[in-house]
């Protein structure tokens, strides 16, 4: 398990959640002003300085639980209020969004290009907030300085911290079902064509050397799938084409988004909460949270800052029947 790993999730699910919130802003027509105040509340509070200080130390990865948590109370961080089942709804979208990206990158260094359109993407939500933009800017900095010196084995194991913390969730969403990336059993279904990764060849060629380092034969084969070479690498600096687009807004273009817990995940969820022995990580993801929390804080609305309640589904009625 990578200590590393906790920034790069924190920051793509973080970015994951703006998507959303912002699509169901624009969606149900809340006044640009109202959505402009949530979005910059939001964003203000997750890059708070003294938080990305403790986010970044050198820690092990947390329970969902506990990750749960910070977002609940990141989500609530300006007037806007969600119920239990559009919090729900929002934190599933989260994860499996984030997951397919990890499944999908070509390297495991390329899991910071996931992460560095995560927070392009949320610059543009405050070009005109230079006082917000310029906290955005300075985790970008950390990030480089934290990352770009990892080897790519450092890279690997967080990959497979990654992928350990998302196996077992296998939830189904709309738009991935339309775009026939996952399956009925909510599992990702993963391509066999396309750009290879930056510094591979494209498979089909055997070459076969002597004893001297001298190739002596090679040999073709035909491949399943139809693979190119990459252009470019994409750009790990503060600026540039990051080429790779996993981790971009796929709620650009409006379409209704649904989730559906699929059989194996419901029966988790349901041994999750049945599950009684004491688990020895409480009292470090309590201190986690306290550490944690301790630097985000949630305003109650003015009086000239009238709350209102989002709703992630289309109905009232619609929430109830999911949850129910």
């Amino acid at each position: 398990m990578s200590a590393r790993t906790l920034p790069l999730l924190f920051l793509n699910l973080g970015g994951e959640m703006l998507y959303i919130l912002d699509q169901r802003l624009r969606a149900q027509s809340i006044p640009g002003e109202k959505a402009r105040k949530v979005m910059n509340d939001i964003i203000t509070t997750m890059f708070n300085k003294k938080f990305m200080e403790e986010l970044f130390k050198p820690q092990e990865l947390y329970s969902k639980k506990a990750l749960r948590t910070v977002y609940d109370r990141l989500a609530h961080a300006s007037i806007m209020r969600l119920n239990q089942a559009s919090m729900d709804k929002l934190y599933d979208l989260m994860m499996m969004a984030f997951k397919y990206q990890v499944l999908l990158c070509p390297r495991p260094r390329d899991i910071l290009l996931v992460t560095f359109n995560h927070l392009d993407a949320i610059k543009d939500f405050i070009y005109d907030s230079p006082g917000i933009m310029n906290q955005v800017d300075e985790t970008f900095r950390r990030l480089i300085d934290t990352y770009s010196c990892l080897s790519d084995g450092e890279f690997q194991l967080i990959r497979q911290t990654l992928l350990i913390f998302f196996q077992d969730m296998h939830i189904r969403v709309s738009i991935f079902l339309k775009d026939k990336v996952q399956n009925s059993n909510g599992r990702f279904v993963l391509p066999i064509s396309g750009p290879v990764p930056w510094g591979t060849e494209v498979p089909g060629l055997i070459r076969i050397f002597n004893h001297d380092g001298d190739e002596v034969k090679r040999t073709e084969f035909t491949t399943p799938g139809n693979y190119v070479t990459p252009q470019r690498e994409g750009s790990f600096g503060l600026y540039g084409d990051r080429v790779l687009k996993l981790g971009t807004n796929m709620y650009s273009v409006s379409r209704p988004v649904e989730t559906h817990m699929s059989g194996s995940s419901k029966n988790l969820a349901s041994h999750a909460k049945e599950n009684i022995v004491p688990n020895p990580l409480v009292k470090e993801e309590l201190n986690f949270l306290a550490r944690l929390l301790g630097g985000l804080e949630i305003k109650n609305p003015s009086g000239s800052d009238t709350g209102f309640r989002l709703n992630l589904f289309t109905t009232d009625e619609e929430e109830d029947c999911v949850t129910s």
